[in-house]
C-alpha cells in the first residue's frame, strides 16, 4: 500500500485503519498477460481459491510451453478443457473470449489505457464475464487503485466484521462507508478480504 493511500485511509476511517495495522498487504500489480488473466477469471468463478488454482493449472498444461494464447485455445478441443474440471458453460465462455480477442471485439492492448467504466463495458461483452469478473480484472490484472465491487460477497462480510454490524448492510449503507475511501477503494477492499482471515 502506498504511503498516500495509507495516510488517507487513516484520516477517513479509524475502524478500517485498525485492521490495516494488523495485515501485511500485498502490493497491487499489473499482469503481463491479460488473456491468461481473463481465462483464469472465467475458470475461477464461484470456486474456492484452491479448486480454481487446480483447474487453472490443468488448463495451462494444455498449451504449448504453458503459453496461454487465443490462437492456441482455438486448437484445443472443448472436451479437453472440460476434462480439466471446467464446466461446459465455462468452456463456451473461454472459446467466446478467444473469438472476441481474435476478431478485436475485445482489444486487450487498449485495456490498460481505458477508464474503469470502459474496461467493464468492454469485458462484459464476453460470454460469462459480468460486472464482478470485470471488477476483479481491474484489481488483479490492471492494478487499479480505486475499485470496489458491490456484488462481492467477501467484501460485504468484511464490512460486517470490521464495523461490527448485526445484519447485512444495505447498498446505501455500503455506499456511505465506501465513498470515504476514494480514490483508494481497492486498498480498502483488500483490507476487508484479509480481515476475514483474522480470528
Amino acid at each position: 500500500m502506498s504511503h498516500k493511500a495509507r495516510k488517507h485511509l487513516q484520516n477517513v476511517d479509524s475502524k478500517l485503519y485498525g485492521y490495516i495495522e494488523k495485515i501485511p498487504l500485498i502490493p497491487l500489480r499489473k499482469s503481463r498477460n491479460f488473456f491468461s488473466e481473463l481465462c483464469d477469471t472465467i475458470i475461477s468463478q464461484q470456486l474456492s481459491g484452491k479448486a480454481a488454482a487446480t483447474i487453472f493449472g490443468r488448463f495451462k498444461n494444455l498449451f504449448p510451453k504453458k503459453n496461454i494464447t487465443a490462437q492456441a485455445l482455438f486448437n484445443i478441443p472443448d472436451e479437453k478443457i472440460r476434462e480439466c474440471g471446467a464446466s461446459w458453460a465455462k468452456v463456451r465462455s473461454l472459446k467466446d473470449l478467444a473469438a472476441k480477442v481474435d476478431n478485436k471485439t475485445v482489444n486487450l492492448d487498449k485495456l490498460e489505457h481505458m477508464s474503469n467504466e470502459d474496461v467493464i463495458n468492454t469485458l462484459v461483452q464476453i460470454k460469462g464475464i459480468g460486472p464482478w469478473s470485470a471488477e476483479m480484472f481491474l484489481i488483479f490484472a490492471l492494478g487499479r487503485e480505486d475499485v470496489f465491487s458491490f456484488g462481492d460477497l467477501g467484501l460485504k462480510k468484511g464490512i460486517i466484521k470490521v464495523y461490527g454490524l448485526k445484519e447485512e448492510p444495505s447498498i446505501k449503507q455500503i455506499e456511505m462507508i465506501v465513498s470515504r475511501w476514494k480514490p483508494y477503494r481497492t486498498y480498502a477492499s483488500r483490507v476487508l478480504w484479509k480481515s476475514l482471515e483474522l480470528k
